[in-house]
């Protein structure tokens, strides 16, 4: 047998056994960046990154997202306790999946889809079943986009980072975490930075209703507005203020810890 075979057929190997690392590889990249996310506040996320690579696509080069770190205990409490009450009640007692709302969301969305087919009209009103540590697997770590190929991709990266992130994370930090990253406006994430925006003050003197108001606009910043809400994030505010005090306001925080 000549060399030249031979010397191809090792290539191969070495190849093929590096394609077998690779999710080893990544699985331990992974639950490193997770680990050092516990104790290191993130410098920023895939979505603002994402937001200005979008908006100097478009030419707008002078675009600055605003975001400015505040810890948990240095914002109002109204804040975080307005985003479970808002997005996921079962917080604390979930392992980053919510198997209750996601039955629920699918109930709806089927009986919408049948609703918009009857009347010939394009479906709205979809409910969504992410939870907070979700959210923050998504912000932190994946990308935006609705293509078919990537979606399925997309969500198990979302899926795994979820898993670890529940499972390195204690509750307090996973709330703390998307208090700073959720995007309550083009441009503008954290409870700090839109306290700065919208009402010129420091997150933690959010009042009940400017937290309840933040949190309404979730999952449509870009559509909705917190600093003047139309009777849409008006009535979700109030609501969100009475679920506030149904999951026990600051004691609920309290038996996070």
């Amino acid at each position: 047998m000549s060399a030249v075979p031979v010397a191809k057929a090792s290539r191969g190997r070495r190849w093929f056994r590096w394609l077998l690392a690779l999710p080893f590889l990544f699985a331990a990249a992974s639950v490193l960046q997770v680990v050092v996310l516990r104790f290191v506040d993130p410098p920023f996320t895939a979505f603002m990154a994402a937001r200005v690579v979008e908006a100097w696509g478009k030419g707008e080069f002078g675009f600055r997202v605003a975001y400015e770190w505040r810890d948990l205990d240095r914002m109002a409490a109204s804040l975080p306790l307005s985003m479970v009450a808002a997005e996921d009640q079962n917080f604390a007692s979930h392992h980053g999946f919510d198997l209750g709302a996601i039955e629920k969301a699918r109930v709806h969305n089927r009986k919408m889809v049948e609703r918009a087919e009857k009347r010939g009209r394009p479906v709205t009103r979809l409910r969504g079943a992410s939870t907070i540590s979700q959210q923050v697997a998504k912000n932190l770590f994946l990308w935006q986009g609705s293509n078919r190929v990537t979606r399925w991709a997309r969500k198990g990266l979302e899926a795994w980072y979820t898993v670890l992130i529940e499972a390195l994370w204690p509750k307090t930090r996973i709330l703390e975490v998307y208090a700073n990253v959720a995007e309550f406006g083009d441009g503008v994430y954290g409870g700090q930075a839109a306290a700065r925006r919208y009402w010129g003050k420091d997150a933690s003197g959010l009042t009940a209703n400017e937290s309840a108001r933040l949190a309404a606009v979730l999952p449509s910043p870009r559509r909705y507005s917190a600093h003047r809400p139309g009777p849409y994030v008006q009535r979700r505010a109030a609501g969100i203020q009475r679920q506030v005090r149904q999951i026990g306001g600051t004691a609920y925080l309290e038996a996070l810890q």
